[in-house]
């Protein structure tokens, strides 16, 4: 375990929680170095969301809450949306409140942790911000990690009712068939063909038919970050969906398989790129609603 002092640059950007995001069109990143000295934060929860939940015990940042998509952010019977007062019960239970600066990052390029930031925006929390790299580049930097689960005092967390401007659900997608709307399917390109099922992703039911959504274009999400696992440049993520006229103004649906990849996805055009209006569909090609 290693805590180094604060560089420099991280302390620049203080009042910000993050880096310079010039070309970004919101602040909703935060870089390593800031992270690393502001451990200790009591103001900041720190919330780790993998595709492989085991990996968090192995090692994780130090004061990092885990959370295993399965378990905490699904209903235990059917893979549905957490009700509001699970969602409250959930955060408030491990410490975290309304005030918080809820920062998240996870593994696989922080595609489970950009789901995490779009859920706890759609349930209302003002103050998230995503790790600009997953725990494998915080871990491959020689950054401090630790074993110990954290353990803060519970307090009354109150989830909002949900936003609906961020998140589309199985009927709304099919009245935006008609037209009006861009979506953006995030699948490798042979799911998106269908010359490969989606399988059973990341512990869900396969999908009963194979092929995309008609009119969507194809899109994956990984093609928005670099080779370490952060976030491309604005003008690059501008030159990606802008080639495939993503950004015409147009309202844009993101889908994937269960709608972990296609958050992601959102996160770049909702936050980073600023498109007015984007939407989720978390049930996705798996079938939910």
């Amino acid at each position: 375990m290693r805590f180094a002092s604060c560089s420099r640059q991280a302390l620049v950007h203080e009042r910000t929680h993050g880096p310079d995001v010039t070309g970004y069109a919101k602040d909703v990143l935060v870089e390593p170095e800031w992270l690393e000295c502001h451990l200790h934060d009591e103001s900041i929860r720190v919330l780790e969301v993998d595709e492989d939940p085991g990996v968090y015990e192995r090692v994780h940042i130090p004061g990092a809450i885990g959370l295993d998509w399965r378990r905490d952010l699904q209903d235990p019977v059917r893979r549905r949306f957490l009700a509001p007062e699970q969602f409250g019960r959930l955060l408030g239970g491990r410490g975290v409140s309304p005030e918080h600066l809820v920062v998240l990052y996870g593994d696989r390029n922080n595609w489970f942790a950009a789901y995490g930031y779009w859920y706890l925006k759609y349930y209302g929390h003002r103050a998230v911000k995503l790790l600009n790299g997953p725990r494998e580049l915080w871990i491959s930097h020689g950054r401090p990690t630790s074993v110990t689960i954290p353990e803060h005092p519970p307090c009354t967390y109150r989830a909002g009712g949900g936003d609906p401007d961020i998140r589309i659900t199985r009927d709304g997608v099919l009245g935006a068939l008609d037209g009006g709307h861009v979506f953006v399917d995030v699948r490798a390109p042979m799911e998106f063909s269908g010359t490969q099922s989606s399988g059973r992703s990341c512990g869900a039911a396969g999908p009963q038919r194979a092929g995309h959504i008609p009119g969507a274009c194809s899109i994956p999400w990984a093609l928005a970050v670099n080779e370490d696992g952060s976030f491309k440049s604005a003008n690059e993520l501008r030159e990606l969906y802008g080639n495939q006229g993503v950004l015409c103004g147009d309202p844009v649906i993101t889908y994937c398989s269960i709608g972990e990849r296609s958050a992601h996805t959102w996160f770049v055009l909702h936050e980073l790129l600023g498109l007015p209006v984007v939407k989720n569909y978390d049930g996705s090609w798996s079938g939910g609603t």
